[in-house]
């Protein structure tokens, strides 16, 4: 059987200089008139809202009031409690086994956040819902 890592030959190194001197030739070298590429800038995404749950914005576009109805709602959210998903040692228990708003099942260990109904949804589904309504989605109760 031959070895499939073979050392490499003048032949190698020839191909490689004859393919940059093509290059050169061919007018895609550098040349010193040109100007470097700019420089990379990594696009930040300005975030989205929702003052009202049939609109949506970009946070530069919001209003000074809407703003502030947002960090409100923003701190509302946060002083929700959450947990971790645990369905307990038997796993025929009643518990909630499928978050409503993904339609996922819950595994252990998924960040969860509890309402005051006391449902339980994924972290991210339930923040992503209540920054644009404040009610439950299962039994429609006011959060605050």
């Amino acid at each position: 059987m031959g070895n499939c890592l073979k050392s490499p030959t003048s032949d190698d190194i020839s191909l490689l200089h004859e393919s940059q001197s093509d290059r050169a030739s061919f007018g895609e070298g550098t040349e010193p008139d040109q100007e470097p590429p700019p420089p990379y800038q990594e696009q930040v995404p300005v975030p989205i809202y929702h003052p009202t749950p049939s609109q949506t914005r970009l946070a530069t576009q919001l209003t000074e009031e809407e703003q502030i109805r947002i960090a409100q709602r923003i701190g509302l959210i946060q002083h929700l409690p959450k947990g971790v998903y645990d369905p307990g040692r038997d796993g025929s228990e009643k518990k909630i086994r499928e978050c409503v708003i993904c339609m996922m099942d819950f595994v252990y260990g998924d960040p969860i956040r509890f309402l005051p109904c006391m449902h339980i949804y994924h972290l991210d589904c339930i923040d992503d819902w209540l920054m644009r309504s404040f009610t439950c989605p299962s039994c429609m109760e006011p959060v605050d």
